[in-house]
């Protein structure tokens, strides 16, 4: 098919684009990243391979697509209150305890070592702001002089994602807001606030 004779034909858009996102995000769960194909989604979708190639050239832009598309970056709390803020971002739909989340950050993990154009979008697109929105909420507790004023916000913002998503992945513990709640109490909190005079 030639460049004139694509553009003729009519793009993917609105609900049917939605659809077939829907049908890769399916695939990804089942399957996983590394095993994923165009024909797998093309299937699932009921709609020609062609059809997706019209619209993504390739799974990594497809895949991040269906992430971006679903939205799971809750809204940054400002409760006032650094723990309430976090415990607020962290639990429920599209935080640390949220299940469907969890899965679909599992089923990409290898993928984000193995494939550097995924890679690339997915830290960009999906990563990107979930992780602004840990540093606003770190970025207003410093404003209001809740926590030290030399904290190196930039180091301490992953900390609480990175310690849940290290009890799940590596050592099989489902999280949970108790398990959140510990982190922050026991870690977080305390590595946070002022140094008394």
């Amino acid at each position: 098919m030639t460049p004139a004779e694509a553009a003729l034909r009519p793009r993917v858009e609105g609900d049917r684009e939605q659809e077939i996102l829907d049908a890769a995000l399916e695939v990804l769960g089942e399957v996983g990243y590394d095993r994923l194909t165009m024909d797998a989604v093309a299937q699932r979708a009921k709609a020609s391979k062609a059809t997706l190639y019209r619209r993504w050239n390739s799974k990594a832009t497809l895949v991040v697509d269906g992430l971006a598309s679903q939205k799971t970056t809750p809204a940054v709390p400002d409760t006032g209150d650094l723990r309430s803020d976090l415990l607020e971002a962290f639990c429920g739909m599209g935080g640390l305890t949220d299940h469907d989340s969890m899965a679909t950050f599992g089923a990409v993990m290898t993928a984000l070592s193995t494939d550097p154009e995924f890679a690339h979008e997915f830290r960009t697109r999906v990563l990107l702001p979930k992780s602004q929105l840990s540093r606003t909420v770190f970025q207003r507790a410093h404003d209001r002089g809740e926590i030290r004023a030399d904290l190196d916000l930039d180091l301490i913002a992953p900390a609480l994602a990175g310690i849940v998503l290290h009890r799940l992945f590596v050592m099989g513990e489902q999280p949970g807001p108790s398990l959140i709640e510990r982190v922050i109490d026991q870690i977080i909190l305390p590595a946070v606030r002022p140094t008394q005079a």
